[in-house]
């Protein structure tokens, strides 16, 4: 094969011989040289004109995607340990509604108040228009039913606290009201009313009732109060008086020794004095006086009352 050169510095054409293992080493070289100017043209036109991301941002991409994927696992962990929080929390209010449905059926039977009345076993009556709130969005299931249990729990203690008003008005009119027998032993001598009168033999008005024991026997307050008297009156001999409040109080004539003091505190029960024959007595016994008002009443309704 001929290869004739020209060019400036030469003065006349140049022809080279080229046969053999000489031409194909030739053709090698210039088909090596025009592959890699093509390579590094087409990389000079992808930079220029392609997609522009390299190896690296690549990499930093796929990066950034296993990090946001991370964090979406961590969020939707917490999400779960939440909604298990609030599934807890709703079992531990549920019992606790438990509880309370119970002890307010029992404290609606100690009160002896219609069940009708406070009935544990239904949801209460509401009522009102519904205006709804301005921005409000729709509530998850879980959130509702923790706001549901926590309006049964507001309704249930409010009830429990009408059930305790009862209840502590209640007993505290059993302990001030006046009702028992005011002796621990004894029997009923003489009533209230119209009598004999033991030392005139004429017919007189017994404002109290009498009982008679033995001496010395105990005699207990028949409701809470605060001593008013404790000392000798005329008639009464020693004589103890409780005001009960409610316009309410007892007296207490003829004991042999009183064992409170005025001003001081007593409880329905509690010993106040021994029975004697102080004052205008025949014997040993207790003359039991009850007061409404200032006027006083028929004890025996009272003692009646207590054995119901």
């Amino acid at each position: 094969m001929n290869v004739v050169i020209f060019g400036k510095g030469y003065s006349k054409p140049r022809q080279l011989n080229l046969s053999g293992l000489t031409a194909g080493l030739v053709g090698v070289a210039v088909a090596v040289v025009v592959a890699a100017s093509g390579f590094v043209a087409g990389a000079w036109h992808a930079e220029r004109t392609g997609s522009g991301v390299s190896v690296d941002e690549f990499a930093g991409i796929n990066q950034e995607l296993d990090q946001q994927r991370d964090n979406i696992d961590a969020i939707r962990q917490q999400k779960e340990d939440t909604l298990d929080a609030l599934a807890i929390r709703i079992a531990q209010m549920n019992a606790r509604i438990i509880r309370l449905d119970a002890v307010g059926r029992r404290l609606t039977d100690m009160a002896d108040i219609d069940a009708d009345e406070f009935d544990f076993d239904s949801e209460p009556a509401l009522g009102g228009p519904e205006v709804p709130m301005a921005g409000s969005a729709a509530i998850p299931d879980v959130v509702e039913a923790m706001q549901t249990l926590g309006i049964q729990l507001d309704s249930r203690e409010a009830q429990l606290d009408v059930l305790e008003a009862v209840l502590a008005n209640q007993q505290l009119k059993d302990r001030v009201y006046p009702q028992g027998r005011p002796v621990k032993s004894g029997w009923l001598s003489s009533y209230f009313g119209k009598r004999t009168d033991p030392f005139t033999g004429k017919p007189a008005n017994h404002t109290g009732i009498d009982f008679a024991g033995k001496m010395g026997a105990e005699i207990v307050a028949v409701a809470d109060g605060v001593v008013t008297w404790s000392g000798d009156r005329f008639g009464y001999g020693i004589m103890i008086e409780i005001n009960h409040g409610n316009g309410y109080a007892t007296r207490y004539a003829h004991n042999s020794e009183n064992l409170v003091q005025v001003g001081d505190e007593v409880k329905k029960g509690q010993t106040v004095a021994l029975m004697g024959e102080t004052g205008r007595a025949t014997g040993p016994n207790l003359h039991f006086e009850v007061l409404k008002s200032g006027r006083r009443v028929n004890p025996v309704n009272f003692i009646r009352e207590s054995s119901k």
